[in-house]
């Protein structure tokens, strides 16, 4: 089945459950857009977004306490026959005895938190962007280096544990040892943990590490955008390799495209030191400023001063 479980959507935004006894298994969230009731509320169900979360507000909630019990529990009767994955409460709003009542025998979990309802919604809308994003798992190392997101592969045992694990004995972050990768928008790829493996890291020779125990919280991170791709590879003398980088290459992922660049691996290449370079490099070109091209510029400038010169002469 797919979609996001309401019970692990109401776990991540620590969300107050008002209805404890109502087994939530079943319940699944399909489409990560929100909806607030307020013309259905007051009668009109044409057009009613039934299949998105519905949040309730000051305004929807102000107006309800109004109502006659005759008329409201109308409403709410009419409101809750239709299959609406949940009802959040916001600002610390608490649903009347009617409500939840109502809201029990139609098997509808109802849910409440003390944030904003704006704040709420665009929190909300993020979570679930993540959770229902296309996801792929891939085989490789993903690791925070100076906020930029690296993600190192490479075929089994060429060395990319070994190089993140070196990136966070220098103050970088581990995010995770074999990536589960999201496509929260057109440009934005994020990188994840599948639960049983997180922060855990396998070294041939001596087995399975728990980086997060090892090296404390201040060398884990949860998620992280993927900026930039490292792949690693056996060196072979007769490949020709990008010496210069004036034109990116790229490696594709759901269909996004990430920068990449094929490292060459050597007996004395420190990994590490080149992980980091490769990222500190990548953040200076988002930031306009491109080492390559500067060098370019300057041996063209060199050339038609060279070519003036002899020409004065």
């Amino acid at each position: 089945m797919s979609g996001v479980g309401v019970a692990k959507v109401a776990q991540i935004l620590d969300l107050c459950n008002f209805i404890p006894q109502m087994e939530l298994k079943g319940h699944r969230i399909m489409i990560r857009d929100v909806n607030r009731p307020a013309l259905q509320l007051s009668g009109y169900f044409e057009h009613f977004e039934q299949s998105r979360v519905q949040i309730i507000g000051t305004v929807e909630y102000t107006y309800l306490q109004q109502l006659d019990e005759k008329k409201k529990e109308a409403i709410y009767r009419e409101f809750m026959a239709y299959d609406i994955p949940c009802v959040i409460f916001c600002r610390d709003l608490k649903p009347d005895e009617m409500f939840l009542k109502i809201a029990e025998e139609s098997n509808l979990p109802v849910f409440g938190t003390k944030r904003s309802t704006s704040e709420f919604m665009a929190e909300l809308i993020y979570c679930l962007s993540e959770q229902l994003a296309p996801c792929i798992t891939i085989h490789g190392v993903l690791v925070d280096v100076y906020g930029e997101g690296l993600l190192i592969m490479g075929e089994s045992g060429i060395g990319k544990s070994e190089a993140a694990l070196e990136l966070v004995r220098r103050g970088h972050r581990l995010v995770t040892d074999d990536v589960e990768i999201r496509k929260i928008n057109e440009h934005t790829l994020i990188g994840t943990s599948p639960d049983i493996t997180r922060y855990f890291i396998e070294l041939r020779g001596i087995g399975i590490i728990d980086v997060k125990t090892l090296f404390g919280v201040e060398g884990v991170k949860e998620k992280q955008q993927i900026d930039l791709v490292i792949k690693l590879e056996d060196w072979k003398k007769d490949n020709e390799y990008d010496r210069l980088g004036l034109e990116e290459e790229y490696t594709e992922f759901l269909g996004n495209k990430v920068v990449c660049h094929s490292l060459p691996i050597r007996a004395g290449r420190n990994l590490a030191v080149i992980c980091e370079a490769a990222a500190v490099n990548h953040r200076q070109k988002k930031m306009g400023y491109n080492a390559a091209q500067e060098l370019y510029r300057r041996v063209q400038e060199n050339l038609t001063k060279k070519s003036d010169d002899e020409e004065d002469e």
